[in-house]
């Protein structure tokens, strides 16, 4: 796999992948390149078919753990630790993959530039 980003998010409080949480990733400062939902593996599918977007730059994925939680049926205080998460990043080759795999829980984040 050549160009792009992908991203694979876990929810580690139950070993599972965070299938329904909603996603943004835009370039620093402009409107989303694009939005979706994680999906029963963990990805985002469609990042693939963005490739050519991604150019030399900083973005920032947004992941809206909250919201994520709470429709899991998690009882998080008014105002929860992590919210929307916003994760920046930059890509300095835009011939390179990057991969982004999160772990979350509605306490924590853990996230590098994998292999994928």
């Amino acid at each position: 796999m050549s160009g792009g980003v992908s991203l694979h998010v876990v929810d580690i409080a139950s070993g599972r992948a965070a299938q329904g949480l909603r996603v943004s990733i835009a370039v620093v400062g402009g409107a989303p390149i694009a939005e979706g939902i994680i999906d029963d593996r963990g990805q985002w599918p469609e990042l693939a078919a963005l490739s050519e977007r991604f150019a030399v730059g900083v973005y920032e994925v947004r992941l809206q753990v909250a919201q994520f939680y709470r429709q899991l049926g998690s009882d998080l205080p008014d105002v929860p630790f992590l919210d929307e998460l916003v994760y920046r990043f930059g890509i300095g080759d835009a011939q390179a993959h990057y991969h982004l795999p999160f772990k979350i829980t509605a306490w924590g984040v853990s996230c590098f530039r994998g292999g994928a």
